[in-house]
């Protein structure tokens, strides 16, 4: 294969508060950069990248304020003519030449058009309909995302390759007790919690996850064991979700440097939302030694495989007992822990960058 000149659309990454798919773009290229071919991968940014995020990688920062996709990047493809284009995150530009391979992380909105406000919903469509119809070839995170796009995009399966994310590999299980205290005081947290991680929006089922916990509570007599819903308030929050239920903690965004101590403190993440792409939560939380309940849909059976208590997400019986059994079955947690690491392990950054190489020489054969 002849050496390639790769434009990558790194715009996402310099967001200040990554949720999955901006964490997906920045591990992906780092990944990609890491690798040892002859191919030169040029990224662009909206707004100035810090010194240490891609070190020593080619850029062009091309600042705009509006439309910076379909006008700015665009304008820079036209001029630079790359062999091919990669957008991991985002959206494809309306007009640009050559091929190119874009990432489609989920289709909740198509499933689930009630968690998502009307423009978004309309945009969503649109954006991923125009991606999967230009793009020379779409990356998919998991095998339900990629038969989804077949179905509801009339794409053909030739045109698919599934490439599963990575997880983060520094993150290992917190022992050290000073550390786990320090950052239950700074996030105010109890000692015991639940976890769950995400942004909070209908789709990732809060209102059922609450009553789950405050039936498991009530059944209790009272716990010290509380439940934390870390991440930002999304489209949609409705603060009634969890109106009326002590024991619930709200601490916002953690910080990237917080994330292991906060999976490894947990008894358990609580993950039965109603669709996902992929799940990150699953394996961060696998790979910090925190047993998983998580839903039976979508493409959360692939990420967790045997390693995780699978439960229907829409049946709040079902999570809250749950609940109970992980809790209160000790063995039950050291087997999903011990089997949690090896399915973690499957996952890594440097196979999807290998893979998605593969997809970006592929779309840019002549044949392709």
């Amino acid at each position: 294969m002849r050496p390639l000149t790769i434009a990558v659309d790194a715009s996402r990454t310099t967001t200040a508060q990554r949720t999955g798919t901006e964490n997906y773009a920045l591990q992906l290229i780092r990944a990609m950069l890491a690798l040892d071919t002859p191919h030169r991968l040029v990224l662009y940014f909206r707004d100035q990248p810090p010194g240490d995020l891609f070190p020593d990688a080619d850029q062009r920062v091309i600042p705009w304020p509006r439309l910076w996709t379909h006008v700015r990047f665009a304008a820079a493809l036209w001029r630079d003519r790359p062999d091919v284009t990669f957008v991991p995150s985002h959206v494809l530009p309306v007009s640009f030449p050559g091929p190119a391979v874009v990432t489609v992380h989920d289709l909740g909105y198509v499933y689930f058009p009630g968690a998502h406000p009307g423009l978004s919903r309309r945009y969503l469509d649109w954006s991923t309909r125009h991606n999967v119809r230009r793009a020379t070839r779409i990356l998919a995170d998991s095998l339900a995302t990629a038969n989804d796009i077949a179905a509801h995009y009339h794409i053909p399966d030739s045109k698919i390759t599934l490439v599963y994310p990575g997880v983060d590999e520094a993150l290992a299980p917190v022992r050290d007790p000073a550390v786990l205290a320090a950052v239950r005081a700074r996030y105010g947290l109890p000692e015991r919690y639940l976890l769950f991680v995400g942004t909070l929006q209908p789709r990732k089922n809060i209102a059922r996850i609450v009553q789950a916990y405050g039936r498991w509570r009530a059944a209790q007599g009272g716990t010290d064991v509380g439940l934390v819903l870390a991440g930002p308030q999304g489209w949609l929050y409705d603060p009634r979700w969890t109106e009326g239920v002590h024991g619930v903690v709200l601490p916002g965004y953690v910080d990237d440097a917080d994330v292991a101590a906060l999976y490894s403190g947990a008894e358990a993440l609580v993950f039965p939302t109603l669709h996902e792409g992929f799940g990150f939560p699953v394996l961060e939380a696998m790979r910090c030694g925190t047993p998983v309940i998580t839903s039976a849909t979508s493409s959360l059976p692939e990420v967790a495989g045997p390693a995780a208590l699978l439960v229907n997400p829409r049946d709040v019986g079902a999570i809250a007992a749950g609940i109970e059994q992980i809790v209160a079955d000790s063995a039950l947690r050291d087997s999903l822990i011990a089997r949690g690491f090896v399915q973690a392990g499957r996952f890594t950054w440097q196979r999807a960058a290998e893979q998605a190489i593969e997809a970006l020489e592929m779309a840019a054969r002549p044949s392709s």
